[in-house]
């Protein structure tokens, strides 16, 4: 069985593009020779920045003829519709088959597709792919039609086996297959011959061309570390950085150099920052102080004076870097030292955040509020959480994230420090935008968790009260991530907190924009140009902690105190119910979107999708800790023999009780009386429910979930032993009514620690 080598010579592929590149070429010619008919042991792509390369081994020599059988019309069909089944098969009338069928004589064409040979459907194939690969960006070059991410110089595909190798015929536009490539393109020019992969690769590596990705990133990291550790230093792990450097060089020969004494005093971050992203160097670090001293660039040749010219152009560049990263630096701290960080920020107002949301300067001030109403319930001071909240963004006007806008937050913590702020307000200055996804760290100083809260909760309900929700794959403003970061924000701090009251900001201002939007709608103007006139200097009234219908009620008083009984309040209007506007609805919305992305969570975790929905639906589903702390309980309690068979004996209990009801007309959920006992089963079951009731409620009152489990899994053997004595549909009514009113006593119990109504099986 021959072997394949494939290798597409072109100009420099970029970096980014190679990974994907490898495993397309990989997956397009696999697939395309499997569904010819070919099979093959195994595959493997590489690339370098000139080429992409794959091999195939033992690869079937030719596919395998096939025979296939087709059903036509009848024998006495008419000669039309045996015209058409002719020219679907490509037979003549002679060559079709008469069988005998239920129906009578049927005609048969029996097609046989003669087996190809490898090179003829690997040159098909690979044109196939070369023509129509899916490069992220393409170009055309000279008068050919071909398109590819840089001009294609060469194509090299060899088939070998033991009796040797042989060029498959392709050609692509103006280039056709041969067996030659080149190797590096300063240390080793000019083109050679090979006769397959290992031979192909040996020589590569004499050419200075080190085909593996891998490989070259192990090299890199391996020679840098072992530098910096020589001078008693350290790499600073970037693995994006490696896997992209990796991609630039074919013979990688790392180089350390000095950074200028004079730019040791730029904050680590910022010396990292420029030399990655305008050089792609690596950092190097002094483990003693933490400062950033050295640099590591990774050249893409040997030279004669051991890369000191090299240095010395990198070292110059930087320096122009870095200076200019310096000035920024004394430039913003000038700033702040000048008028502050709160003059920092004052610019936020001209920055449009979202048109329908306002400026930066709009959406700090309520964060600022948040923070300050968050603060108590996480144990921060409220005023320093509202100063935190009213700098932590002012960096976005410094000189310093106008250039390097990944530092957002990173800058803001030493711009209030040099300002004078507390440490909580500078640490919450670049932990409020934490965590920045599944596997970010989340922070835990108060001061921060206020924050960091407040950010993300004005985020989502500024977006759901504009209906900019998440749809399908599509999260244009990071919503999921938003509310994941509540979430585990929440719950690594085990914060009791319950959300709800601060989500009817969502009805808030969904208010404000919906009831405008009418009121132009039919073109009330009079009414819009109030109610903007309100806006802009008044606020909605504080509603939250009030029941539902005080909402009701405060809101529409505000509006109509203030507006007069307009249009907008007629019965036909959509944004109200029963006259005042259905302030529950979108806050409800929020919680079930926070809900959704709970239940990815807890799923991670091993906890089922039915005990999370069990919990779900019990009370104060708004405090997440809560919920989490109940879901987990119930989880363990579930894998337990107590659990399993208690809840048999609960959906048992359930469905008789369910069936009566319904067959009755009426709810059997008050009256049950030990007195009406007449077995010992029967007293014991009322003895059990009074312990289990009186057990469950102070455990849940202090939300001690595993305590009420084990009270509730005392029901178990009362429970069983009742079921098999006791015939709860008895002839007498009385004994029958007391029982199904002791059946709603076991469901009722039950209920107070989770629905298990949800639980499957």
């Amino acid at each position: 069985m021959p072997d394949l080598l494939i290798e597409l010579f072109s100009e420099e592929i970029p970096a980014r593009m190679q990974a994907r590149a490898r495993e397309d070429l990989k997956k397009l010619v696999t697939d395309g020779l499997v569904e010819a008919g070919l099979t093959y042991a195994s595959a493997g792509a590489f690339s370098t920045p000139r080429r992409l390369v794959l091999s195939v081994e033992g690869l079937s020599a030719e596919s395998p003829t096939l025979r296939e059988e087709r059903k036509g019309p009848k024998a006495d069909a008419p000669a039309a519709a045996i015209e058409g089944f002719l020219r679907s098969t490509g037979l003549t009338r002679d060559q079709l088959e008469t069988r005998e069928d239920k129906k009578g004589a049927v005609l048969f064409a029996v097609v046989e597709k003669p087996g190809r040979r490898a090179p003829e459907i690997v040159a098909e194939v690979l044109e196939r792919t070369i023509r129509t690969f899916p490069w992220p960006k393409s170009m055309r070059w000279g008068t050919g039609s071909l398109r590819w991410v840089r001009p294609l110089h060469s194509i090299l595909c060899l088939l070998s086996d033991e009796a040797g190798s042989q060029v498959v015929p392709v050609t692509v536009d103006q280039v056709t297959a041969v067996n030659t490539t080149e190797g590096h393109r300063f240390m080793a020019p000019g083109r050679f011959a090979v006769t397959g992969f290992d031979d192909y690769r040996a020589k590569l590596q004499r050419a200075f061309v080190m085909l593996d990705a891998a490989e070259r990133e192990q090299a890199i990291w391996h020679e840098a570390t072992t530098q910096a550790f020589a001078q008693g230093l350290e790499v600073v792990p970037d693995a994006g950085l490696l896997a992209e450097v990796a991609g630039l060089v074919e013979w990688p020969v790392v180089l350390m150099g000095p950074i200028g004494e004079e730019f040791l005093g730029l904050p680590p971050e910022v010396l990292q920052t420029s030399m990655r992203e305008h050089q792609k160097f690596f950092s190097v670090s002094n483990p003693a102080t933490g400062r950033i001293e050295k640099f590591v660039t990774v050249a893409n040749r040997d030279t004669a004076d051991h890369g000191a010219t090299i240095l010395k152009g990198n070292a110059k560049v930087l320096s122009a870097r870095l200076s200019d990263a310096r000035f920024f630096w004394e430039n913003d701290r000038r700033t702040v030292q000048t008028v502050g960080l709160d003059g920092m920020a004052a610019g936020l107002a001209h920055v449009t955040f979202h048109n329908k949301l306002g400026s930066q300067a709009d959406r700090i001030a309520r964060i600022e509020a948040l923070a300050r109403e968050i603060a108590p319930l996480v144990g921060a001071s409220p005023d320093l959480a509202a100063e935190a909240a009213r700098v932590a963004k002012a960096d976005l006007q410094s000189a310093m994230v106008g250039e390097f806008p990944e530092l957002q937050g990173t800058m803001g913590s030493y711009y209030a420090r040099a300002a004078g702020l507390p440490e909580p307000v500078a640490l919450a200055c670049k932990a409020h935008y934490q965590p920045l996804g599944p596997s970010d760290a989340v922070p835990t100083d108060p001061v921060s968790v206020a924050v960091a809260l407040a950010d993300k909760i004005d985020t989502l309900t500024g977006f759901w009260a504009i209906d900019e929700k998440p749809t399908g794959s599509k999260d244009p403003f990071a919503l999921r991530r938003a509310a994941l970061g509540v979430i585990r924000l929440i719950l690594i701090n085990k914060i009791g907190i319950y959300l709800m009251p601060f989500l009817y900001r969502v009805s808030e201002l969904k208010f404000t924009k919906d009831y405008l939007d009418h009121v132009l709608a039919v073109e009330d103007m009079a009414a819009a140009e109030a109610f903007r006139a309100l806006m802009a200097g008044e606020k909605l009234p504080r509603l939250r902690g009030k029941t539902q219908d005080e909402r009701f009620e405060a809101l529409d008083e505000w509006v109509r105190s203030r507006l007069g009984d307009f249009g907008p309040f007629s019965d036909d209007n959509p944004l109200l119910k029963d006259g005042v506007f259905n302030y529950d609805q979108p806050a409800a919305d929020l919680l079930t979107f926070f809900h959704d992305r709970l239940k990815v969570h807890l799923r991670e975790q091993g906890i089922r999708h039915d005990v999370i929905d069990a919990c779900l639906a019990m009370p104060g589903n708004d405090d997440l800790t809560l919920l989490v702390k109940r879901a987990e309980a119930l989880s363990a309690f579930l894998k337990t023999d107590d659990g399993t068979n208690l809840l048999q004996g609960f959906k048992r209990a359930n469905n008789i009780l369910a069936q009566a009801e319904a067959r009755d007309g009426v709810e059997y959920s008050f009256g049950a009386d030990p007195k009406f006992a007449e077995t010992e089963a029967e007293r014991a079951l009322f003895a059990a429910l009074e312990q289990a009731e009186a057990a469950i409620a102070p455990a849940l009152q202090a939300e001690d979930f595993g305590a009420a489990m084990a009270a509730m899994a005392a029901l178990r053997a009362p429970i069983d032993a009742f079921f098999d004595t006791v015939q709860v549909n008895a002839d007498n009514p009385v004994l029958r009514r007391n029982r199904l009113n002791m059946l709603h006593s076991i469901r009722a119990t039950c209920a107070s620690v989770a629905d298990l109504t949800r639980i499957e099986g």
